[in-house]
């Protein structure tokens, strides 16, 4: 059947002539049922709508766009589309036989945005179906601009995001001069873009969560949480239910609907083991798997849950000389140490002490309220010669310490607690220190002797010393005493 024959099969069936007996009264007024039903659901839908035969001219037209045009759409069925709307293309269509979907067409002076699709019948093109999206292109810049605010409001929420969960550190915030800390930066950068584990080794107060938390924020996963947990502040038997948590009733005390574990909540995240070299040997296997097949069990439940998490450990000890005396498993350590980072003591690279005093110095001021902070070329000097054993954590300690005193701009040796220029006050007086320098050095003192005498056992130490191993580790962190 040709487009013209189907036309006029249209008309025919429009004008109602088909009179051939009862039978075709009757299919003719089944035809016209159908054609009612269609008109019906045309007028009620929001867009316009007209349809022309493959020589442009027109068969329907719904009645919005009639109202639209300020014309009676019966009327318009008969006529050639390019004398019933400007700038049509309908004609065209029909020609080409390609649709033209979400195009735009000046109506009267206002831009449409206008669908042309071709109805083929037998694989040739017998009508052309056209569609008016919108009233106006404008409410179309409408839906645009609310998806862009939209977009913009999710940026900020992403941003929020970061901020309430993530890390503190960032690249910036490793700060140096020398070669081996600006290599080491290049390989944080480098390590960002992967997810493979990362051993971060160093002596204590070096450094090594500023690492880990600036590879989590520069890689992918920062917008996702970072949780961290130091294996030896944590008593054994509670290790395995912080790692992997625990199901409902898994042992007395336990919370009533379970808890979760570190790694569970590191889920799209980064977890970091901090002291891993502290981890229970009963305990390694079990990390191993989990590293491994990144699923586990909760303490006490059955169900496999998943977690899709980066791993990044740090320890100030040996792990090889751990391995070799049967105290650190070897599968564990090489299934660790794929990108390894070691950060050598603020010792061994004293060109970074000053660069990271003024920037120690420069946050501690802001964080105070206090103005800009510098250091004399004499105090600078005394930074430089001493050896730092507690490493850039002790800096920060020793100069948060002499700024909570400091009643000048310019820091001067004198400023330093006397603790660490060298001066002594008489034994049975304060001298020129306060009861709270007093108290802390007695302390500082003491938790030095009882590291010795327990041959930097921390448990024992913290047994000679009357006070559980995390408050130790508290207050060595606190007085700058390496671990």
């Amino acid at each position: 059947m040709s487009g013209d024959t189907w036309s006029e099969e249209c008309w025919s069936r429009k004008g109602g002539y088909l009179s051939e007996g009862l039978e075709a009264g009757n299919l003719q007024d089944r035809s016209s049922w159908r054609e009612e039903c269609y008109e019906l659901i045309l007028d009620s839908i929001y867009n316009g709508v007209m349809i022309t035969d493959v020589s442009g001219y027109v068969l329907y037209m719904n009645r919005p766009y009639g109202d639209f045009l300020g014309l009676d759409p019966k009327k318009q069925v008969g006529r050639h589309c390019t004398d019933v709307v400007e700038n049509t293309r309908m004609h065209l269509v029909a020609k080409t036989g390609k649709p033209e979907i979400n195009m735009t067409q000046e109506i009267m002076g206002q831009n449409m945005v206008v669908q042309r699709i071709p109805i083929r019948k037998d694989g040739q093109v017998v009508a052309v179906f056209g569609q008016v999206m919108f009233k106006d292109v404008k409410d179309v810049t409408r839906l645009a601009n609310r998806l862009s605010l939209l977009e913009s409001k999710l940026k900020l929420y992403e941003q929020e995001l970061m901020t309430l969960r993530s890390t503190k550190y960032t690249l910036e915030s490793i700060v140096g001069q020398s070669q081996v800390i600006q290599e080491l930066k290049q390989e944080a950068d480098t390590a960002s873009a992967t997810d493979f584990p990362v051993l971060i080794t160093g002596e204590s107060g070096t450094g090594k969560e500023v690492f880990a938390q600036a590879i989590h924020h520069a890689g992918r996963r920062r917008v996702h949480p970072f949780v961290r947990i130091n294996c030896s502040a944590i008593p054994k038997d509670l290790l395995e239910s912080e790692l992997f948590g625990y199901a409902k009733g898994a042992f007395t005390g336990a919370l009533s609907a379970g808890k979760p574990g570190k790694f569970e909540l590191a889920d799209n995240g980064t977890i970091f083991l901090d002291e891993i070299g502290e981890l229970p040997l009963d305990m390694q296997p079990k990390l191993l798997r989990v590293l491994e097949d990144k699923a586990f069990e909760r303490v006490g439940g059955t169900k496999v849950i998943r977690s899709d998490f980066r791993l990044m450990a740090a320890t100030n000890q040996d792990l090889e000389g751990m391995m070799a005396e049967g105290r650190f498993r070897k599968d564990l350590f090489y299934r660790l140490n794929v990108i390894p980072i070691p950060i050598p003591p603020l010792r061994d690279r004293p060109e970074d002490i000053i660069p990271l005093a003024r920037h120690i110095l420069g946050q501690l001021a802001k964080e105070a309220g206090l103005g800009e902070i510098s250091l004399s070329q004499e105090a600078e000097e005394l930074l430089i010669r001493y050896h730092w054993p507690g490493n850039v954590r002790e800096l920060t300690n020793l100069l948060e310490r002499t700024l909570s005193a400091l009643d000048r701009e310019v820091l001067q040796p004198d400023d330093f607690p006397s603790y660490f220029t060298g001066r002594r006050s008489a034994p049975m007086g304060l001298g020129d220190k306060g009861l709270r320098e007093v108290v802390q050095g007695a302390e500082r003192q003491a938790i030095v002797r009882a590291l010795e005498q327990s041959g930097r056992n921390k448990a024992r130490a913290a047994k000679i010393l009357g006070i559980h191993r995390t408050m130790l580790y508290k207050k060595m962190q606190k007085l700058g005493i390496s671990t």
